[in-house]
């Protein structure tokens, strides 16, 4: 990665023109050629940028990036106070607390917070276009598949809309009902979910994470 922090004028050229005047900015070149340009008042958003694949070609007071589209980013540098490279490796990862996986296995060991007599089927109960999140059985002994999102939006619920129209076809699981969990549950994705006949749990992470599975439970 290539740091630079100059003293620029910034034109972009292409579907629409955009221009900042002279100021200091950092200018970050990644090493999958993406060039950025970012002041010290927009947290993580760079103010103008180009993705990859592109170019860049370096003259004495001129920086122009390219793409294949055409689309310019004219960089005139007036000063260039700082320019160096690091070289940073391969990148891990971002490890989350309280991703999706994390609360599908909770909710799989506690699959009784959704409802007393609850059991649970399987872990990725898999359909033709993918694997529903947990497959359970209510207290009746129905079946009722359940999406876990962190937040829970109208995408889920289409998602979930889907899983369930297939299952249902299954004449050895319908009828087969449906929650969607989530951490947060946004109201436009709740009507839409109730309007559909699927039932909303909010779930509490660190309730969750604060209870023994029932293996571990002597009464």
């Amino acid at each position: 990665m290539r740091l630079v922090i100059a003293t620029c004028k910034v034109d972009y050229i292409g579907r629409l023109n955009a221009h900042l005047p002279l100021a200091t900015r950092l200018l970050l070149i990644k090493a999958d050629g993406s060039v950025s340009v970012h002041s010290d008042d927009r947290a993580y958003k760079p103010l103008n940028w180009m993705s990859p694949p592109c170019w860049l070609i370096e003259d004495p007071d001129v920086w122009t990036v390219q793409n294949k589209a055409g689309e310019k980013l004219v960089i005139a540098v007036k000063e260039i106070l700082h320019d160096s490279n690091y070289e940073l490796g391969s990148e891990p990862g971002l490890v989350k607390d309280g991703v999706e996986s994390h609360l599908q296995q909770l909710l799989a060991e506690h699959v009784s917070t959704l409802g007393e007599g609850w059991t649970l089927v399987r872990r990725e109960y898999p359909t033709p276009i993918g694997p529903v999140d947990l497959m359970c059985r209510d207290s009746t002994g129905g079946n009722v598949a359940v999406e876990i999102k962190r937040r829970g939006e109208i995408d889920g619920v289409e998602q979930l809309t889907r899983y369930l129209e297939l299952l249902n076809r299954d004449p050895l699981l319908a009828p087969v009902g449906g929650v969607f969990a989530a951490q947060q549950i946004k109201q436009q994705a709740r009507t839409l979910a109730e309007d559909r006949g699927i039932r909303c749990v909010t779930l509490d992470y660190e309730q969750l994470r604060g209870i023994d599975p029932d293996e571990y439970r002597l009464f």
